[in-house]
């Protein structure tokens, strides 16, 4: 692209750059009959790998070919030279010039063995910017829920499509996360299928990074919290359902999810990594030879795992189930304190707390003065005194910081919404 750019595509340097450039492609092709590229983010990707230090020296061709409306770029092994010389004069050619998509664009010109495009996306199906953070939410539920599929039966996953659903949420939890989070606690209270590991993957992201934890580390704790308890899919449905108390024999089955999971996962660490395994075999590992699976001896678990460990016993506690309705914010953090010390990382439990507060984003609470409100913003450090916007009485409407307010005002406890909060959920 550079030496066509510099010296035209007539020009003989341009026409020994593409014999160069097809060389490489042919020896490439003898490891691997097709080569997937993509942007994900603003990052430069292959196959699995993103690839961030050569993303840096790259930034001004992915802004180009992202301008263009290439995120995504297959080279499939029969590729001819000639077709790779046009795919390069048509990257080259002024935007102006193409009256038509890229791929429309290709096909026109002979061109077969290269496909270019978008990369499929929760943002791409829903038209993200005019819509609200709850399609943004379905939407990814929807693409995780494929995936998911295709690893239950066996069937390829495209890593790159993945990285970019869970980058997409990571954007979105960077700009937007007071809006994105308080889905965790709206759809907390709805039955959809595998809601429960998208709202953990979403809290870990968010946990993850206000952790300070680089960016590429953050997606893989991401990508691994989607697959955390997939092995519960190899336990019975009426376990899993079961509105009593779990006999030693069921809760048996149940623990099993750890070991099942991790199995499954093992096929897919060329494609996954390694991090989704250990998350699947970890998230429930305590200190002292507590929690499951048993070990013949003392295994601290990564540290990804113990993060998403912390969001999958929260969003278990929180969350409405056939066997239980949902604990109140305070009994949650009541029973995770207790749950800490247990842990490998007990201090995960405070940082936490620290970042999400002891009330979420969305929940319906009773003032000391006896108004109905809800919570509209943390205070990262004040973990009892978040933001609320009070929506009863209608005559007495405001928006309070209890953070330092000096009438003393405080929470005194939450409403469940589908209970005694129901007839001021329409107010919100």
């Amino acid at each position: 692209m550079q030496t066509a750019k510099l010296y035209g595509i007539e020009h003989v340097k341009f026409g020994k750059s593409v014999d160069i450039a097809f060389e490489r492609f042919q020896a490439a092709f003898k490891e691997k009959p097709d080569l997937v590229f993509g942007i994900v983010g603003e990052e430069l990707a292959f196959e699995k790998e993103v690839m961030f230090d050569l993303s840096k020296a790259t930034r001004p061709m992915i802004i180009y070919l992202k301008s263009r409306s290439i995120e995504r770029m297959d080279f499939y092994s029969p590729m001819l030279k000639e077709e790779l010389q046009k795919f390069l004069v048509f990257l080259v050619t002024p935007k102006e010039e193409l009256k038509k998509e890229p791929q429309e664009h290709l096909m026109i010109l002979g061109i077969r063995n290269i496909n270019v495009g978008h990369i499929k996306s929760a943002e791409e199906r829903v038209g993200l910017g005019a819509v609200d953070d709850l399609k943004l939410y379905e939407s990814s539920l929807e693409n995780f829920n494929q995936t998911l599929d295709n690893v239950l039966e066996n069937k390829e996953v495209d890593y790159l499509d993945l990285q970019f659903n869970v980058s997409n949420i990571f954007e979105s939890l960077t700009n937007r996360h007071q809006e994105l989070l308080k889905l965790t606690v709206l759809k907390r209270y709805d039955q959809v299928t595998f809601a429960h590991i998208l709202n953990v993957s979403v809290l870990s992201i968010f946990f993850a990074s206000k952790l300070g934890l680089p960016r590429e580390e953050v997606l893989e704790i991401g990508i691994a919290a989607l697959f955390h308890d997939i092995g519960k899919t190899h336990v019975s449905r009426k376990i899993i359902k079961k509105t009593d108390k779990l006999t030693d024999e069921e809760f048996e089955a149940v623990k099993g999810h750890t070991v099942f999971g991790a199995e499954i996962l093992l096929k897919y660490v060329d494609t996954l990594g390694q991090l989704p395994v250990l998350a699947a075999f970890e998230h429930h590992l305590k200190s002292g030879f507590q929690g499951y699976p048993k070990m013949p001896y003392p295994r601290k678990p990564h540290l990804g795992s113990a993060i998403i460990g912390v969001c999958d016993i929260y969003d278990a506690l929180s969350a409405r189930r056939s066997y239980k309705t949902s604990m109140p914010p305070l009994v949650v953090y009541g029973i995770l304190l207790k749950e800490k010390e247990k842990l490998h990382f007990p201090e995960l439990v405070d940082d936490f707390f620290k970042i999400m507060g002891v009330f979420p984003i969305g929940t319906l609470v009773v003032l000391s003065d006896s108004r109905i409100g809800v919570v509209r913003l943390q205070y990262e450090g004040d973990i009892f005194f978040p933001q609320v916007e009070v929506v009863y009485p209608a005559d007495k409407r405001e928006v309070l910081n209890l953070k330092g307010n000096t009438a003393g005002l405080k929470i005194e406890k939450s409403l469940d919404p589908f209970v005694e909060g129901q007839p001021y959920v329409s107010l919100i």
